[in-house]
């Protein structure tokens, strides 16, 4: 073979090389285009919802009990304790999301600590719902010593006495409900809800509320009243717009020792 046709032999394949090489390229650039296409196309899907509506109580609550105190100084024993008022009664009322969302439980964070203070003999707020793994602080704003304990399944624990000033806090690891009362004061109770995922709200004083941030799929939303039989309401979230429920949520009246 003389020089030029070995030089000629030589061009080709280099040119063939680099058409190879470019169509390679062409297609890596058409699959991540494709990729990036597929992938704007589904993130709608991933794009959360929300929950908003509203709660109603009723009906309206007749029974008065008395409430003993051992500290006259501070509330005049045996007064009778008025009607709870609608706006009371909204702030006992709990709404979550189950099951949990995949993934939201365990990315979850819990910031700062719940509170449930101990004031004029009772605990505030009286229901708190909190994130599973919560620490909740327990602060005593009265001037008596008070006592914080439970025997529910899902937390046993007694926090023991101690005065004004002073606070001692428990954590919270599973989920469910934890009654709590005070040794000292048998008429001071308290319920502590503990979820599994944040997607929990309390309604304000005019029964509206709303859960953001929620993952597209399908849902039971509960309405929960200690005094009441849970509502569930099945729904549907969809991604980037907002799911309407309403509860109506009656309630029994309170026994003398509740």
């Amino acid at each position: 073979m003389d020089k030029h046709a070995h030089w000629t032999s030589r061009h080709l394949s280099r040119n063939r090389s680099l058409a190879t090489a470019a169509a390679l390229a062409l297609l890596a650039v058409s699959l991540i285009r494709a990729e990036e296409a597929g992938g704007n196309a589904a993130q709608p899907a991933t794009h959360p919802g929300r929950l908003t509506g509203s709660v109603a109580v009723g009906p309206e609550l007749s029974s008065r009990k008395l409430r003993f105190n051992l500290y006259p100084d501070l509330v005049q024993p045996a007064v009778a304790a008025g009607r709870p008022s609608r706006e009371e009664e909204l702030k006992n009322v709990v709404i979550y999301l189950e099951p949990a969302p995949q993934g939201v439980a365990a990315r979850s964070v819990v910031a700062g600590h719940p509170v449930m203070k101990q004031a004029g003999l009772t605990f505030v707020p009286h229901v708190l719902p909190v994130l599973k793994g919560s620490t909740v602080e327990f602060p005593n704003e009265d001037p008596i010593f008070h006592n914080v304990f439970s025997l529910s399944k899902v937390s046993s624990f007694d926090l023991g006495r101690y005065p004004r000033g002073a606070s001692k806090s428990i954590r919270f690891d599973e989920p469910g409900i934890v009654k709590v009362f005070c040794h000292i004061h048998s008429d001071m109770s308290a319920v502590i809800i503990v979820l599994d995922n944040p997607l929990f709200t309390t309604p304000d004083t005019q029964g509206r509320f709303q859960i953001d941030g929620i993952p597209p799929g399908d849902y039971r939303a509960v309405g929960w009243h200690e005094r009441a039989r849970p509502q569930v309401l099945k729904v549907r979230i969809e991604p980037g717009q907002a799911a309407v429920l309403n509860f109506r949520i009656p309630l029994t009246e309170p026994s003398d020792g509740g």
